[in-house]
């Protein structure tokens, strides 16, 4: 008993060494300088820690810093506005295959769940095409379209099993002293349904910044292209210096990380919720 014990430790800390040490060096590389970084052999801690690269992104003249600033901006306007549309979306998709019953609703939700089962990556050709037949390569319609529909079906799916298990005589109270089915929809439902509704907007929003491929393909230039696709373009097209780039790589993985972090409780709760309600 002991020792499965003690292996399952080892286990975790095996993972959490193997997921954290990359993080590790890019926030130590961030706080070298240039001639640091190139010294051999190499520093495993910042010989005089600084906060020069972090300064340089955030207000820095130049063309990278302008490049990153940019991108950062692009990033949270494209992960913002897909994951409002999302779950706007998700949550009236939700309801209606949780509480309305018409012709087909089974077979259409379950075909809306069998999208999951592709590859995503699979779509991506076909995405292009139709983003470029539509004039929507470069643009940031096109970005947040193709996120809404590759992050509807999961949405949708989540709520689905949350609202479902929400009490119908409430509904039924509300429809018996007449409100109509939205009303119901807007004044019963969505009060009820918030924990699930703010935990799937994080999910969407995560999912939606931890994006590259998909916005790489989709926008070639740095008017339109998120961070994380902005950091790996600038290498190709410029001579950057590793701490700069490390010191932008950081600031790409704080927001995610802050955000679990400090909205861990109400990611757990609004999925548990739905299944004890």
């Amino acid at each position: 008993m002991a020792r499965n014990h003690w292996l399952r430790r080892f286990g975790i800390l095996l993972i959490l060494v193997w997921s954290l040490t990359p993080v590790y060096w890019a926030v130590n590389t961030s706080l070298q300088t240039d001639v640091q970084v190139a010294s051999k052999p190499a520093h495993y801690l910042p010989p005089t820690p600084t906060l020069r690269n972090y300064r340089a992104v955030v207000s820095g003249g130049g063309d990278i810093p302008n490049a990153i600033r940019r991108s950062t901006v692009n990033i949270f306007i494209e992960c913002g506005v897909a994951t409002i549309i999302t779950v706007a979306l998700a949550t009236l998709a939700a309801y209606a295959f949780a509480r309305l019953r018409f012709r087909g609703s089974k077979i259409l939700f379950f075909a809306v769940l069998a999208t999951m089962a592709f590859p995503a990556y699979t779509t991506l050709i076909p995405l292009y095409k139709i983003m470029s037949t539509f004039g929507l390569v470069n643009t940031y319609t096109g970005i947040i379209l193709v996120y809404v529909s590759g992050f509807l079906p999961l949405a949708t799916w989540i709520l689905h099993s949350y609202m479902s298990s929400l009490p119908l005589a409430i509904e039924e109270a509300g429809r018996v002293d007449g409100a109509s089915r939205m009303q119901v929809l807007w004044h019963v439902v969505l009060p009820l349904a918030v924990p699930g509704i703010i935990s799937t907007a994080i999910i969407t929003f995560l999912f939606a910044w931890a994006q590259f491929l998909f916005p790489l393909v989709l926008s070639s230039d740095l008017s339109t292209q998120p961070l994380t696709v902005a950091i790996a373009a600038l290498q190709g097209r410029h001579l950057v210096p590793f701490t700069l780039l490390s010191a932008a790589g950081v600031y790409a993985i704080a927001v995610p990380a802050l955000i679990v972090v400090t909205l861990n409780r109400y990611i757990v709760s609004g999925l548990l919720s739905g299944s004890v309600k």
